[in-house]
């Protein structure tokens, strides 16, 4: 159900609720003011993009998305990718593989796609997010230092090499703005009477004004990189749309889908545990999607749920999507009455708050402790995901990522699949517990456990086909068998017509309704020397029956 339609049932409009939920979404305006505006520059957008992109995508995403208290606009998470098609394809191709993105987006939520995005495991999220972070990090150090930026379009390692052979040209007055904001970004909720005030909000406001009156020289601003912000909102344009493009941005525009998607839902797992409520992982698929979908159309970018936005919204009180709508409110605000002051805003302040940003998206404890205490593959898994994001791109390193931890889980449900002789004792026991005589000698029982599939059809195979003895009969007990495939079916068969041709009788007992039904589809219950009893006893008297 749509969140704000659900919040509406709930009562959450309530009066007595606005006051709480107008100054949350104050709040959170001012702190993705800064945030907005750092992000569409490291995306190589306008910085009046990423307040388009706040404005329009948040108050879509909280009109139509899964989660009351979802807070959406652009994030770090998207920055690298984000920077790469900029630089590839131009404003106008991210905003076409926005378009794209989009359309996924929707259709995924369409096909209640939404719990399969929470499969992707953990050391893949935080190797990739880790990978982001570092690669913002190095990103942002041109316009720290006040050194010429490398092109985005080249690989990771050149532009680290073009960084550090520009060291020398460090723009003295550029770092002293750029350690001052970083400094007030840090250490400024930490002053009483500050506490309640984000900290790049700080940052941007006091460095701002030092560089309005001082007017530094050689300090690049917004006003001197992009000729300051235009003030009113944006205006419809409908982006050139040719079919060639369109296939050469599918690989990005899948990128920013299942990007999206993942933070989305990330962000609106993390309102649940800190509010209370439950999300509809498949409304907020649809939100994002018609969030991208008209974002581009007014000259935004892709936008996805927040984390730390969303936190902060919660944090400050809100408890309905309420809080969302003066989220965006506050931005068009600021963009209507206070875009002439934006053109003093220096870069090296927003390349300071994007390097905290890096650090709180890289998760430096959470990938140490991965690696410490992650078993040994997943440890590879992080490494490897990490390592491909940075040097390569985020598809391969997803790709690759998720491939390693498929195989990882394969052999791992293939070790836990056996078949075994039943214990002895515990067998007769569970026999006299039924009024049974003992088991005949010329009978043997295995005991089958986990799930007989393609993975684990050696393990299968190699216990029944060397029984170390050649009883009358064999029976299988398939209690412990939750599912079969067919190549697991395949493999039974094969058992069976070994062991019939060793004069075994087999009796497959205890399936349960699932597993019965694939053996009796695929044929097994019908081959010659095959039969099968509901339970134990049952299959103990068909097999001495002859």
């Amino acid at each position: 159900m749509i969140a704000a339609i659900e919040a509406y049932r709930a009562g959450l409009y309530a009066r007595a609720q606005w006051l709480p939920n107008l100054l949350a979404g104050v709040i959170v305006g001012v702190v993705a003011l800064p945030l907005a505006m750092a992000f569409a520059i490291a995306s190589g957008a306008r910085p009046e993009q990423g307040l388009y992109t706040a404005i329009i995508g948040g108050a879509l995403v909280t009109l139509f998305g899964g989660s009351r208290l979802q807070i959406a606009g652009p994030t770090g998470a998207f920055v690298a990718v984000l920077a790469g098609v900029t630089a590839h394809y131009g404003i106008a191709g991210l905003q076409l593989a926005t378009l794209m993105a989009g359309s996924l987006l929707l259709l995924m939520g369409l096909l209640r796609l939404g719990g399969v995005m929470r499969f992707i495991p953990v050391p893949v999220i935080s190797g990739f997010t880790a990978g982001i972070g570092v690669i913002i990090f190095v990103g942002q150090w041109a316009s720290f230092l006040g050194v010429p930026a490398a092109a985005s379009a080249q690989p990771f390692y050149r532009q680290l090499g073009q960084l550090v052979g520009s060291l020398s040209q460090t723009h003295g007055a550029t770092l002293v703005l750029a350690s001052l904001s970083l400094a007030l970004v840090l250490f400024a909720p930490r002053v009483p009477g500050l506490r309640r005030v984000p900290g790049p909000l700080v940052a941007l406001v006091l460095v701002t004004a030092l560089q309005a009156v001082l007017q530094l020289p050689g300090v690049a601003t917004i006003g001197s990189a992009f000729g300051g912000i235009p003030p009113g909102l944006p205006h419809w344009q409908w982006p050139q749309l040719s079919l060639s493009q369109m296939l050469a941005l599918t690989g990005p525009a899948v990128t920013i889908a299942l990007l999206g998607g993942i933070e989305s839902l990330l962000s609106a797992t993390v309102a649940d545990g800190m509010s209370g409520t439950r999300h509809d992982s498949n409304q907020e698929l649809i939100g994002q999607g018609i969030a991208n979908l008209v974002v581009p159309l007014f000259g935004g970018f892709a936008a996805t749920g927040a984390i730390a936005r969303t936190a902060t919204n919660i944090r400050n009180g809100a408890t309905s999507p309420l809080a969302g709508i003066a989220h965006a409110l506050t931005l068009v605000a600021v963009l209507l009455l206070l875009a002439p002051l934006a053109a003093s805003i220096p870069l090296a302040t927003l390349a300071a708050i994007l390097f905290v940003v890096a650090w709180n998206l890289s998760e430096p404890h959470r990938f140490v402790h991965l690696l410490r205490a992650s078993p040994p593959a997943d440890k590879f898994i992080l490494l490897v995901t990490f390592v491909l994001t940075i040097f390569t791109d985020l598809v391969i390193a997803v790709n690759v990522g998720v491939g390693l931890s498929i195989l990882q889980f394969l052999r791992r449900m293939a070790d836990s699949t056996e078949a075994q002789p039943a214990d002895e004792l515990a067998l007769r026991d569970e026999l006299q517990a039924l009024g049974c005589a003992p088991l005949p000698a010329n009978t043997v029982v295995y005991e089958m456990s986990g799930p007989l599939f393609f993975a684990a059809v050696d393990n299968f195979q190699r216990a029944l086909l060397h029984t170390h003895t050649e009883p009358a009969c064999l029976v299988l007990r398939l209690r412990q068998v939750p599912f079969v495939d067919m190549t697991g079916l395949q493999a039974l068969t094969s058992v069976a017509q070994n062991l019939r041709r060793r004069g075994v009788q087999v009796v497959l007992c205890e399936a349960n309704e699932r597993v019965l039904a694939k053996l009796l589809q695929a044929g097994v219950l019908a081959l010659p020397g095959v039969r099968y009893a509901p339970d134990l006893l049952r299959a103990l008297a068909k097999g001495n029956s002859g």
